[in-house]
């Protein structure tokens, strides 16, 4: 009596690393239009349905329209086409849905009250290979210290 065997899974295939230039865009994108607090998480070992969520906010309704459009722009220019745009009417939420990439672009009182990045942070640590890609803040001089470093700087 011949038993029958069950065709074997194939492998679960490793995902490819960070997709990188998608990334580079939307960063360029949000830093051209000035976004505020921008904050990038890697989810992959989280979800299946994206790879990466940006989170970023904008100071009125219509600068949060205007940062999420110049996404969908810039990545229209480098052929990678949004699954979708949602809330871009309102102007408080605007979510752009780029597959590998998720964007979210509010207002500061929206994002606070919704607390997305206290759903992701526990568990989705930052991803690795953006930190590279968003330039480190200015570093400010104390007033207590301008003084001396002027004065260090004309003595030179």
């Amino acid at each position: 009596m011949a038993t029958k065997t069950r065709p074997r899974r194939a492998a679960a295939q490793p995902k490819p690393a960070l997709p990188q230039t998608l990334l580079r865009i939307v960063n360029a994108a949000l830093d051209d239009m000035k976004a505020v607090n921008v904050k990038v998480m890697d989810v992959r070992h989280l979800t299946d349905i994206t790879d990466i969520v940006v989170i970023a906010s904008g100071n009125s309704d219509r600068h949060v329209k205007s940062i999420a459009d110049r996404v969908v722009q810039f990545a229209k220019q480098s052929d990678f086409r949004p699954m979708g745009v949602e809330g871009a009417r309102e102007g408080e939420w605007v979510l752009v849905d780029l597959t590998d990439i998720v964007v979210h672009v509010m207002l500061p009182r929206v994002r606070e009250f919704y607390g997305l990045e206290k759903l992701w942070e526990d568990v989705a640590p930052p991803a690795a290979e953006t930190v590279a890609l968003v330039p480190p803040p200015p570093r400010r001089i104390p007033a207590s210290r301008r003084k001396t470093v002027s004065r260090a700087r004309a003595a030179r």
